[in-house]
């Protein structure tokens, strides 16, 4: 005989308790909506996450989400550091794309574990209508009219009206609802480390298109003006003999590459490693279901648009079930998931074009990149163009404007 389920109320049950989760969580309490966030990991390790090596580059656009969250006030100053141009090599050219905004800055990174502690504080905070679970392992689930329902590896069942999947571009919940994904392997992966310097990085990022690699230098100047993060994208064969070295190796390898751009080097920082793969789902909503975050679009770090796409996802779709409500939730999916797959695809796609020619070793790719460089650089229009997107100001605040729904299924 099947258990009942517990916990059956009108909270929207969000699976995965990262800081896109979390922030869900946020948005859908300063909505009046209640919510509980499962998560596999401890609540202690929620609480207190660990160093990951990432930096997050947030546009302009997602600072305002945090604020009005009250998250970007928990960071500490020196958690929070300026990115005010960004540089763009290939090869060994000296000639470079520059990228700025005028006084402005382009964005600001913050440590992935600084978004975690926040996000994580600011459902302390909201601790009325969020309740967090920790080792809470989600082994099926069960959607129909009346619920969305999960049950968990403990044997308890939990149901709400909305179920919403926020665990990741490999998304055990995503392939459970039988939604497909276009997973791209990159056959690369990226080793990160805090990097210290003998030159000032002057709050700009360097982009540098080696041939074999890429070396991507984020500027942590709250903390340093010459420190900085290493993003080093390599095939995968080489990131693990890479991996393997002893650091004095390895650094002596990324000296050697660095074409002396940054002057003498000194790891500062434990060495990172993570394998290089996008996803975009087929769809982000079904029956009483959707998909955030990266379990929805999984971006190449590259253009620094994944957590950014997380959080406008998470906004969205907050917005949508205010103005609609979760006890039938239909319209408002139908509206998130078409708003939130026209600000991502074009981007997504084409994201990975230019990681598909910046990356090629052929002849002919090498020239057609060195083309699109200088034609970028000599027409304003797409600087401004690309410069706009990477900024996300212009009418970043709130949601975009919700369009009547189409009458079609999920």
């Amino acid at each position: 005989m099947m258990s009942k389920p517990c916990g059956a109320n009108n909270s929207v049950l969000i699976v995965g308790a990262g800081p896109v989760g979390l922030s869900l969580a946020c948005l859908l309490a300063d909505a009046g909506i209640p919510s509980r966030v499962l998560d596999v990991k401890p609540l202690a390790a929620l609480a207190d996450p660990a160093e990951d090596g990432r930096e997050i580059a947030l546009t302009q656009r997602s600072i305002a989400i945090l604020q009005r969250l009250g998250a970007w006030q928990e960071l500490a100053p020196e958690e929070k550091s300026p990115l005010r141009r960004a540089r763009v090599f290939n090869g060994r050219q000296t000639a470079s794309l520059l990228f700025e905004a005028g006084d402005a800055a382009l964005g600001t990174l913050v440590s992935n574990d600084a978004l975690r502690r926040v996000a994580h504080a600011g459902a302390l905070r909201r601790s009325a209508l969020i309740a967090l679970q920790g080792e809470a392992c989600v082994t099926a689930m069960a959607l129909d009219g009346m619920a969305a329902t999960v049950s968990l590896a403990d044997g308890r069942r939990l149901q709400g009206p909305l179920l919403v999947a926020a665990d990741s571009r490999f998304s055990t919940l995503r392939r459970l609802a039988g939604i497909p994904c276009e997973l791209l392997d990159f056959g690369r992966s990226v080793q990160l480390a805090r990097i210290a310097h003998q030159r000032p990085h002057q709050d700009q990022a360097l982009e540098c298109f080696h041939h074999g690699h890429t070396m991507a230098w984020l500027p942590l100047g709250s903390r340093s003006p010459c420190l900085s993060s290493l993003v080093l994208t390599l095939p995968a064969d080489l990131a693990e003999t890479l991996r393997g070295w002893e650091d004095s190796r390895w650094l002596d390898w990324v000296q050697t590459h660095a074409q002396d751009r940054l002057g003498n080097l000194r790891l500062a920082g434990p060495r990172h490693q993570y394998p290089l793969v996008a996803s975009y789902a087929r769809r982000f909503a079904a029956l009483r279901f959707a998909l955030v975050g990266d379990a929805a679009v999984g971006m190449h770090p590259v253009t620094a648009h994944g957590y950014n796409f997380g959080l406008y996802g998470a906004e969205r779709l907050a917005e949508a079930l205010r103005r609609e409500g979760v006890a039938e939730p239909a319209a408002a999916l139908e509206r998130y998931a078409d708003g939130h797959r026209r600000e991502t695809r074009l981007i997504y796609q084409g994201t990975n074009a230019v990681v598909r020619l910046f990356t090629a070793e052929a002849m002919p790719a090498r020239l057609l990149r060195r083309g699109v460089l200088d034609i970028a650089q000599h027409l304003p229009p797409l600087k401004q163009l690309i410069t706009a997107r990477l900024t996300e100001r212009a009418g970043f605040i709130g949601a975009q404007p919700l369009k009547k729904p189409r009458s079609r299924s999920l």
